[in-house]
């Protein structure tokens, strides 16, 4: 038995070795998107416009922001964000007293609006959603308390 197994394990390793090298098995489909830009930038202004093409926004009651009040530890923050708004294109999440304050985005295309996630915060500031949605941007924002820091604190 130990030689089948040895022999049926070679055979499959040099199978996809072969279609590696040939390049029938790139993860191109896979890899997603990186906004290095949009991660790397200081302010939420510029990490919006670099991640959905613009900074400015409208304020909308639409969007719900399920966070706590008061986090006990700045590195594991629970937020949910939902949005009765039609034709959801997109959520991005911003943490505004962050050093890079893009924290995710995400693309639904015809999904449910609704995302939930857990963030880093470095200290007590307002985490806000910004709905992409019909082309035009909404947003809604949250204070949160940070009792002990999670981005290096």
């Amino acid at each position: 038995m130990n030689r089948r197994t040895l022999l049926k394990s070679s055979l499959a390793a040099s199978a996809v070795a072969v279609a590696v090298s040939a390049g029938l098995m790139t993860p191109v489909q896979v890899l997603a998107a990186y906004p290095k830009a949009a991660f790397e930038a200081k302010d939420s202004a510029t990490a919006l416009s670099s991640a959905l093409g613009s900074g400015s926004y409208e304020h909308s009651d639409g969007i719900k922001i399920k966070a706590p009040d008061i986090a006990e530890n700045g590195s594991v923050v629970p937020v949910t964000i939902s949005t009765a708004l039609a034709d959801v294109e997109s959520i991005t999440l911003l943490s505004e007293s962050n050093a890079s304050p893009l924290v995710a985005s995400f693309k639904l295309d015809g999904s449910q609006a609704y995302v939930s996630t857990r963030i880093k915060m470095g200290k007590t500031g307002n985490v806000v959603a910004v709905v992409k949605s019909a082309g035009k941007l909404f947003a809604n924002k949250k204070e949160v308390k940070v009792t002990i820091g999670g981005c290096g604190g």
